[in-house]
């Protein structure tokens, strides 16, 4: 495998949600990996931690991780925040251009990493790029697999920079989340972006709609349950997010008919789970 076979685009990763709102949220990582910006690396698993697995390099040669980041002269494992993604930022090229457009290095450790205790819903404002993102929200018996990031002392405040205010980071237990590496070993734990908005309930459940799906069949719905909705940012999906993603104030209005309407649930907090 060549070095060039392992670039984002050459993978079909290197989409970016923000500039490309009806993809939203994007391929994510599906096998650990070691992103640098533009290359996607392969990480091996073993037992012994994160910083001591295997990182394929460009030129076939396997050293341990905290071997490469140290080579490149970045922060090794020991030094970084493990943060869980369960929306764009477990794709590779909405990081790689979170990070790049502010000019901070793109290196980052990415695992999917298996836990319980999550459902994955829609935040309930419009984002800044015209989408209605995904949120987290407990949900006792749900297993499910996502990905997490290791980010070093800068990386961390400029991703928490792009989710507020809509958004907090709060740390959850990897023990009461069932938290899993695919080495088998446990992680002790990882933060996650909560939506300080709530979630979108389905009108014909009261139940949170299902997030991370196709957005525009998202948007497309929400248009379709709501005249209101419908005037301000219709009449379709593409019309919603080129109008939204250019006026603050509509996505502001937006957001309000969405608790207008009564679709929102204040769930704004991730209490441990039940087994």
């Amino acid at each position: 495998m060549t070095a060039q076979d392992r670039g984002l685009a050459a993978l079909g990763l290197a989409g970016v949600p923000a500039l490309q709102p009806l993809t939203y949220p994007g391929p994510p990582v599906t096998a650990p990996a070691l992103l640098t910006g533009t290359e996607l690396l392969p990480l091996r698993t073993r037992p012994g931690g994160l910083g001591t697995w295997p990182v394929e390099t460009a030129a076939g040669v396997h050293r341990t991780l905290d071997d490469v980041l140290d080579a490149l002269g970045q922060v090794p494992v020991a030094g970084r925040h493990p943060v869980l993604a369960v929306g764009s930022n477990a794709s590779p090229g909405q990081l790689a251009h979170k990070l790049g457009r502010l000019g901070i290095p793109g290196t980052v450790p990415m695992v999917p990493v298996r836990l319980r205790g999550l459902g994955i819903g829609c935040s309930a404002h419009i984002g800044r790029a015209g989408y209605v993102a995904t949120a987290p929200y407990a949900r006792a018996g749900e297993r499910r697999t996502l990905v997490v990031s290791w980010l070093d002392p800068a990386q961390l405040p400029a991703v928490d920079a792009t989710e507020l205010p809509n958004y907090r980071r709060v740390h959850l237990s990897g023990d009461a989340y069932g938290m899993t590496l695919p080495s088998g070993e446990p992680l002790t734990g990882a933060s996650v972006y909560v939506s300080a908005r709530g979630v979108l309930a389905d009108p014909l459940t009261g139940l949170p709609r299902p997030g991370g799906g196709d957005q525009a069949a998202l948007l497309d719905a929400l248009l379709d349950a709501s005249t209101p909705l419908r005037e301000l940012l219709g009449p379709d999906a593409a019309t919603w997010v080129r109008r939204a993603a250019a006026d603050p104030e509509l996505r502001a209005r937006g957001t309000l008919l969405f608790a207008e309407e009564g679709w929102v649930l204040p769930w704004t907090d991730l209490p441990h789970p039940s087994a």
